[in-house]
């Protein structure tokens, strides 16, 4: 009998990608945001460095911090209904298999298919076939606090780096210039990479990103323009 190839599909992607891209993105944006902030309020370039390092390190902190708490309360839920979902199987097991049946009947199948179908699920595993038709959690899916936790970490200080290594390289007279194109270029980039893995289309995915960076870098310069101080 041939072996059967199981076909893969972008939605596989979602748990890294929607961390990845959102980290390098907000550590990009908020780390240059910052900067641009700063140059705009003082030419002082060891102030735009000491600014820029410090909101690396907090948000990628932060970012960390904030996708495990998030992704955690998920993962709870999931695991509460999982839990909820094996009592009702032990506790009344025809009635969970016609639960079941209901199911697919009501995505198109016949009454006599649809427990035919429930039967077989069941027989291969009760909870797994409940876990993944009537709850929706499948393995693709399914929360991962650790590893949201660390992919948003990394990816927030690998963006953020870019901004801030701009800034040491140019001379200070330069420091806004060369942060606003090298992040505007970036973000033109990373908006791109980030649909294209995701199998949407290059060219609004790298719009939406870089029209959205250019106004909070816009927002932060006025900041520092307006009072004239270290922010």
């Amino acid at each position: 009998m041939p072996r059967v190839q199981i076909e893969t599909h972008l939605v596989s992607r979602i748990g890294w990608l929607r961390a990845g891209v959102l980290g390098a993105n907000d550590g990009i944006l908020s780390t240059a945001s910052l900067i641009v902030g700063v140059a705009s309020a003082s030419g002082d370039k060891s102030a735009v460095m000491v600014a820029g390092l410090a909101g690396l390190v907090a948000g990628a902190m932060s970012m960390a911090a904030g996708e495990y708490v998030s992704v955690s309360s998920q993962a709870d839920t999931e695991a509460a209904d999982i839990a909820k979902e094996a009592a009702e199987l032990k506790a009344d097991p025809a009635g969970e298999m016609q639960e079941l049946a209901r199911l697919y009947q009501g995505r198109g199948l016949s009454a006599g298919l649809a427990l035919q179908v429930a039967q077989e699920m069941t027989a291969g595993g009760a909870l797994a076939a409940h876990t993944r038709d009537e709850l929706g959690i499948t393995p693709a899916l399914a929360a991962n606090p650790v590893q949201a936790g660390l992919v948003s970490a990394a990816t927030f200080a690998s963006g953020a780096a870019l901004p801030l290594l701009v800034a040491a390289a140019v001379p200070e007279a330069r420091v806004l210039l060369g942060v606003t194109i090298a992040t505007l270029l970036a973000l033109v980039a990373l908006g791109a990479m980030g649909a294209r893995v995701g199998g949407a289309g290059m060219v609004r995915g790298a719009a939406r990103v870089t029209i959205w960076g250019a106004l909070a870098m816009l927002a932060t310069a006025l900041v520092g323009w307006a009072f004239g101080t270290v922010v």
